[in-house]
This record gives C-alpha cells, structure tokens and sequence, in this order.
C-alpha cells in the first residue's frame, strides 16, 4: 500500500506516511496527501543554504519518532530543528504544529484529536495502518466541521476504496477533484486507489471539463448510509 503524503506529490510517499495537499487546514498555505508531514519545497532562498537539506533531516526524525510513538524523543528532536536552526523558517511553522501534538499524546496518551489539523493527522496514522473503520470515524468529522475540505473528501476516498466500498470512494473523489483540482492528478498516482483504474466513474472523475468541476462543487457528497 502507498503511504501517503500531505503535499502535492511526484509519488505518494515520504517517510512511510500519508501527508495532505495543501488545501488542508495544516501548517502550509495549502498544506493531514493524508497530515502535512513533508518538509515544505525550499524556496530560491533556502535552496542557497547548506543547512536546509540537515533541518530536513532532523524534522523526519522527530516524524519518525512521532509514527513511532516515542513522544518524548520526538520532542527533542522537533525542539532541536528550532534551536539549531533558527534561520530556517519554513519548517518552523511544521515542527511547531507536531510539538503540540507530541506534547498532548506525552502529556495524556488518551487524549483524542480535537482539531482539524489533529484529526486529519490521526486518519493519516490510522490508513497507514490499515486502520479504516477508525480513519473514516476521524474524517467524517472533519467532514462535517468543514464540508469543504477538499484532503478529508480526499483521504475519504482512499479509504473507502481500501474497504472495497467503489460507489462512496469516486463520490467523494469527484467531490474532491471539483473542490481542488490538484486531487486529480494525485489520483492518478495514488496506488491506494488502483482497485478503482477500472471503473467508468473513476476515469470520468479524472478527466471531467472545467464545467462539470464546476457543477461537481455543488454536489453535496453522500457515502453508504447517508454518511
């Protein structure tokens, strides 16, 4: 199974983890493919510093460790990226968001997400675990907080395919390419979704027209049961 990533993507995956486009509500302007985990694209500025290319690395180890549930590692790796770099502002945003969410999962491990940005990373976890029924539960909810949320419709999507459930998956995917169309072109690499290559609806949604995108955005999404 592909894991997946936050940020549009050459392939979905970075550091064996789901991550979302950046029209998700975290850390990036258009930042949970499934929680923004990757590290941002460098800008012309950055691409000039030698030290980037180690932030980055010490940010994916805080990840990893996070993934791992190694909260307090996980701390002091994410805290080191913001002392030991403090010109490396792009990342900062990032880290700061996974601190928080370190310091609530050491501080009471039951604590369930609250946030948009908490739960889109808690389905990120839970389909890269192959954890559906828990991963639709955290979406739903993003859903409804936010019916707009073009990377929830999204992961939606995925995880529905992953549960054989074809008609709910294309539903949400033609709602989430018509919302973003950067979702389209995610879509067609996106291994977790290669049970729906043979599907009429999948392949329309993947090359419907500007005006059917357009009525697509005023199509309210319905999966099984009205969920």
């Amino acid at each position: 199974m592909a894991k997946h990533r936050t940020q549009p993507k050459a392939k979905p995956q970075e550091n064996g983890v789901r991550t979302p486009p950046p029209s998700a509500a975290s850390p990036s302007a258009r930042t949970p493919r499934k929680a923004d985990i990757g590290p941002p694209a460098p800008s012309t500025s950055t691409s000039r510093r030698s030290t980037y290319c180690e932030a980055v690395a010490l940010y994916e180890r805080g990840l990893e460790a996070l993934q791992r549930h190694e909260y307090e590692n996980a701390i002091q790796l994410l805290h080191s990226v913001l002392t030991t770099f403090p010109d490396e502002k792009e990342l900062h945003e990032r880290v700061r968001l996974y601190l928080n969410v370190c310091q609530r999962q050491a501080t009471n491990r039951d604590d369930s997400p609250t946030t948009i940005a908490e739960r889109l990373f808690a389905a990120t976890l839970a389909i890269n675990g192959g954890r559906y029924d828990d991963a639709l539960k955290h979406l739903r909810l993003v859903r409804d907080e936010d019916p707009d949320n073009d990377h929830a419709l999204y992961m939606l999507a995925v995880a529905h395919t992953q549960r054989g459930e074809f008609a709910e998956a294309v539903a949400h995917l033609e709602r989430a390419v018509a919302l973003n169309p950067e979702n389209r072109s995610l879509a067609r690499q996106d291994d977790d979704l290669d049970p729906l290559r043979d599907d009429d609806a999948f392949r329309a949604a993947l090359e419907a027209s500007p005006a059917t995108r357009a009525a697509d955005r005023r199509r309210p999404v319905k999966g099984k049961s009205g969920q």
